[in-house]
């Protein structure tokens, strides 16, 4: 009981608070709930890949980012580039409409979308200084174990939440004009967060 207190929660609350924020792979998982289209897979995806990188960070990878500066800056660049070249798809999605914008099953193969998940997971920055460096960091501070089963914990948690609660948004997103307010501002995100890792 003293491990829970002392270790999980901390990290489930951290954890939880850090994924919570607006990002690329967290738009891209509510799309897929909203599309109904290979929810389960992409959300695994994201689960396993944070637990991935939160047990790399409790193990203390995160030191070896800061003491290679150039790393940082290559994952940023390529990190970058990819985030512009979605922005730039989806917002020409939301400017065509139609029928790509359907609710419901949609004409993407499961491969391409759980690619475009991990590249959206793997390739951001931003991902690995929160659960990689920050969580790593972290966690020396707490029982180690249930620190990063709590972390772990709250990615689960956040992405099944996400995915497969976006279900309950359905009615609204029955309309094309929903579709493309929901790209423009998945595209319009994914540039900023570029601008943010150039700029940064």
């Amino acid at each position: 009981m003293q491990a829970f207190t002392t270790g999980y929660l901390p990290g489930f609350a951290l954890a939880l608070s850090l994924i919570m924020a607006i990002g690329a792979q967290n738009a891209f998982v509510l799309r897929q709930g909203l599309r109904r289209q290979y929810v389960l897979p992409i959300v695994l995806v994201c689960a396993v890949s944070d637990a991935v990188l939160i047990a790399a960070g409790v193990a203390g990878f995160g030191a070896l980012v800061e003491l290679i500066p150039g790393l940082e800056w290559g994952m940023r660049l390529f990190g970058a580039a990819f985030l512009v070249w979605y922005g730039a798809r989806t917002l020409l999605q939301a400017w065509r409409g139609g029928e790509a914008l359907t609710a419901g099953e949609g004409t993407q193969s499961l491969q391409r979308a759980v690619l475009t998940c991990l590249a959206l997971t793997w390739l951001n920055p931003h991902v690995y200084l929160d659960t990689v460096v920050l969580l790593g960091s972290i966690s020396a501070q707490y029982p180690t174990l249930p620190f990063a089963f709590g972390a772990m914990s709250a990615s689960a948690v956040f992405f099944f939440a996400l995915g497969f609660g976006a279900r309950a948004l359905a009615p609204l997103f029955a309309r094309p004009s929903a579709w493309r307010v929901l790209d423009t501002v998945v595209g319009l995100t994914m540039w900023t967060i570029a601008a943010t890792l150039l700029l940064g």
